[in-house]
């Protein structure tokens, strides 16, 4: 998408993916930037990691407690200095309202997943006022680390742990659940029903229609899948490189070209969900 995207507007960049393992992400950041790349993407795991890498963090990264986008930028005297941002929050949101036309203050929301998806996303939907939002982590205790965060920053947001007894908005998958055929499905039914429940999201996009959605489907849930995230994210980060609007229509006609180019030759339904490796993925 990026490529289309630097075509699109005829700059001379090209974005290429490197796998980068973490013991050597500092080397990986300081070559990049001794390259005069205009900057970097990070997947896990080093998000995390690179949060402690950068010279200087953008607010968005504070606030998000990862890294997912570095900007290599020259300081007043001429220094070149990595800043580290966070594109994946605002992805989000960005697809929500884009993919299921869906305004998130007041909803209620059942989050699965407290990894590092689901702690960006919960933060991220506490910030724009839902009104009640239930955690559910297969370990209990990753949830509640979370809960009382919200809690914390976002006191005007009501935040559970577990399953909610009532019909809800949105049912969002954070996990990696559905990345293969025979993975369980997130959510339990025994605990909650899809029928209590208006939309579902999933943020794996390759398939693109996982167990997870085809069973909120037949529940008659408006569905919608990670690549509007994937799109938004990227998008942003494009503009943080470059200083221009990203043209987001090519990007997205490139992205879905590619991530769903065999479904299109077969002509079955498009697959898709995110994977994420210990790759550093690298613009220059």
């Amino acid at each position: 998408m990026h490529n289309a995207a630097f075509a699109a507007l005829g700059l001379d960049c090209r974005y290429l993916a490197f796998e980068v393992e973490l013991k050597h992400l500092q080397a990986a950041i300081q070559g990049a930037k001794a390259m005069h790349f205009l900057g970097l993407n990070l997947t896990v795991p080093h998000k995390l990691v690179a949060f402690e890498m950068c010279d200087q963090l953008d607010p968005s990264a504070i606030t998000w407690n990862a890294v997912n986008t570095i900007k290599f930028e020259k300081d007043a005297e001429g220094r070149v200095r990595s800043i580290g941002y966070n594109t994946d929050a605002d992805g989000i949101v960005a697809s929500l309202h884009e993919d299921l036309k869906l305004k998130l203050a007041g909803t209620k929301v059942l989050l699965l997943g407290a990894g590092g998806a689901g702690r960006t996303a919960a933060l991220k939907l506490a910030s724009e006022n839902v009104a009640q939002l239930f955690l559910v982590n297969r370990t209990q205790g990753k949830a509640e680390e979370i809960a009382n965060e919200i809690r914390r920053r976002f006191p005007s947001v009501s935040v559970f742990v577990g399953y909610p007894a009532d019909k809800i908005d949105l049912i969002l998958n954070a996990t990696s659940l559905g990345l293969k055929p025979e993975d369980p499905l997130p959510l339990d039914e025994a605990h909650f029903s899809f029928k209590q429940a208006r939309y579902a999201y999933d943020m794996i996009y390759r398939p693109a229609e996982t167990p997870f959605l085809q069973a909120a489907k037949k529940a008659k849930c408006k569905t919608a899948n990670g690549l509007g995230m994937l799109l938004h994210q990227g998008a942003r980060a494009f503009e943080i490189w470059t200083g221009q609007k990203a043209p987001v229509k090519e990007m997205r006609k490139a992205l879905e070209k590619e991530i769903y180019k065999n479904s299109l030759k077969t002509g079955a339904k498009s697959p898709s969900a995110k994977s994420h490796h210990p790759k550093a993925k690298t613009h220059k």
